[in-house]
């Protein structure tokens, strides 16, 4: 259903050509945004995360851009739903399962992404009796300009951050700016957020008020298990790239695959695929447990998974020579993956914590934050 509109998709204008309905609806059709969920309205698995996961792969093997609108969709809006009480979980879930409903999750805003105190979050809510009024804006929010509803982080006071579901279609005060122009990822649209004096029933808060940072870095390492696995779809449609062309391209009479250096290359990326997907199952499996941050493997699923999708990407294109530099060839329209991997791999090392943080996750469970602080 995906690989074939995978390239249109990689190619496109986020301005132009909007979201891609018809490859959300195929997805939905499918049941893939059951997976992640427990019964009646998801498929109750037994290991839902790592089922998640894998899918998260596959997806990325064919698109990341519709790996990345399922990762938001179901990992971060749904995993935020599911922390909701009972009747704000019955509003919703079943259409985000179902596809009639389009989830997002704010967290981002123009000077707080990867710092989430209650200091630099300055999107607020005010209670006023049985409701909220929400002021403030957030930035990188994927799905806005067709979401239904979005988790917002709030600052309720000057030292509390909360969790708040607000509608987004038929809510006074808010107004969703145009679609971001990327580098990749052309078909996972992103667009600003902005809240004016936004009334949302006080029922819609998640969880308890001061749980919302607690509860967003609990998704957020949840989300980073997907990262890696779509770092580890993307890697590995690259090396099948590599691959193919090993095999059937001749150079000085022989194959190019007969070159030793290649040969070793090859060998080395097949032993790093193995212990990236190795990664993103154990993080995935330990949440299945039970274990609600994963760590260290879930900021190692997602370093190691977004980095070797980019370094195997790089080196395609290499291999294909011109080809891998090209996405269109003029002369008989022949279509090269290549650059559009390329492309979209480099957000993983940057999006849900870069990598840069990943790595202080992973040296702070060794050192102790006495010392990492």
């Amino acid at each position: 259903e995906l690989a074939p509109v995978a390239t249109a998709i990689a190619q496109g204008d986020e301005g132009a050509d909007g979201f891609h309905h018809e490859a959300f609806q195929a997805m939905a059709a499918t049941g893939l945004f059951r997976i992640p969920f427990a019964a009646p309205h998801g498929d109750g698995l037994e290991y839902p995360a790592t089922a998640t996961a894998v899918t998260v792969e596959e997806l990325a093997y064919a698109s990341n851009s519709l790996a990345a609108v399922f990762d938001v969709h179901c990992i971060l809006a749904g995993h935020a739903v599911s922390f909701a009480d009972d009747a704000l979980r019955e509003r919703w879930l079943p259409q985000l399962c179902d596809g009639s409903a389009i989830g997002a999750f704010a967290t981002s805003e123009p000077a707080a992404s990867t710092d989430l105190s209650p200091s630099a979050v300055q999107t607020t809510a005010t209670r006023e009796g049985d409701e909220y009024v929400v002021h403030g804006r957030k930035r990188w929010i994927t799905n806005s300009p067709v979401a239904d509803f979005v988790i917002t982080l709030v600052r309720t006071d000057e030292l509390q951050l909360s969790l708040l579901l607000v509608p987004l279609k038929d809510s006074d005060g808010v107004r969703v700016g145009r679609a971001d122009r990327k580098l990749g990822n052309r078909g996972q649209l992103t667009a600003d957020i902005h809240y004016d004096g936004v009334r949302v029933p006080a029922s819609n808060l998640i969880g308890q008020p001061g749980q919302g940072l607690q509860l967003a870095l609990r998704v957020l390492t949840y989300g980073r298990i997907g990262i890696g696995a779509a770092g580890v779809g993307m890697a590995q449609a690259a090396f099948d790239l590599m691959v193919a062309q090993l095999k059937g391209r001749h150079a000085f009479g022989k194959p190019l695959g007969s070159n030793q250096h290649w040969q070793f290359v090859l060998a080395e990326y097949a032993a790093d695929l193995e212990a990236a997907r190795s990664l993103y199952l154990k993080a995935a499996l330990r949440l299945d447990s039970g274990i609600p941050f994963p760590e260290p493997e879930a900021a190692m699923a997602k370093l190691r998974g977004s980095a070797l999708a980019v370094s195997i990407a790089r080196d395609a294109i290499q291999v294909l020579g011109g080809y891998g530099f090209t996405h269109e060839l003029g002369d008989d329209g022949r279509i090269c993956r290549a650059e559009e991997i390329y492309r979209d791999a480099k957000i993983g090392e940057i999006y849900e914590g870069a990598n840069e943080i990943q790595k202080w996750i992973i040296a702070r469970g060794i050192l102790g934050r006495e010392i990492t602080g």
